[in-house]
């Protein structure tokens, strides 16, 4: 599967918030693959991409933190300069629209990792793909499979 799972949490802007998720994340086992927190004022949006995705959203329910569920897509880049630049021309020649990206190194050698959110996933995938972009499937991220949400 080439759509990766992430789940999407508003979370206050207090002490301890992004503490009392990922400890009750981490004491159930679950591991964090990717994490993005962005200031929005009064909330932060907390975007995570886990080894579990049906039990961290039933977590995240008994902490009355419900999450949205959205399909993003990993993409492995060269880690050098240009790099995303070459991976966003297709995509922009092609209309897709990327409504947010976040990124982290030491996946692999000389590798960088994108998570991106598009307009069109299917469509991004495609040119993606037709441009010989390696894109991460939830196996080599370290995600279930049987992910159910």
């Amino acid at each position: 599967m080439k759509k990766l799972k992430q789940l999407t949490i508003a979370i206050e802007n207090s002490p301890g918030r992004l503490y009392e998720v990922t400890k009750a994340i981490g004491d159930a086992g679950i591991n964090l693959r990717a994490l993005n927190l962005v200031d929005t004022g009064l909330f932060g949006q907390l975007r995570l991409l886990v080894s579990d995705v049906a039990h961290t959203r039933r977590i995240l329910m008994e902490l009355m933190m419900p999450a949205k569920v959205v399909d993003v897509v990993a993409v492995e880049i060269e880690d050098t300069p240009g790099a995303l630049a070459r991976v966003l021309k297709p995509l922009l020649e092609a209309g897709i629209n990327v409504l947010y990206t976040y990124a982290f190194v030491g996946h692999s050698d000389n590798k960088a990792v994108m998570i991106f959110r598009f307009s069109e996933t299917d469509r991004a995938i495609e040119v993606l793909e037709e441009n010989g972009n390696r894109l991460l499937d939830s196996e080599s991220f370290g995600i279930l499979e049987s992910q159910t949400t």
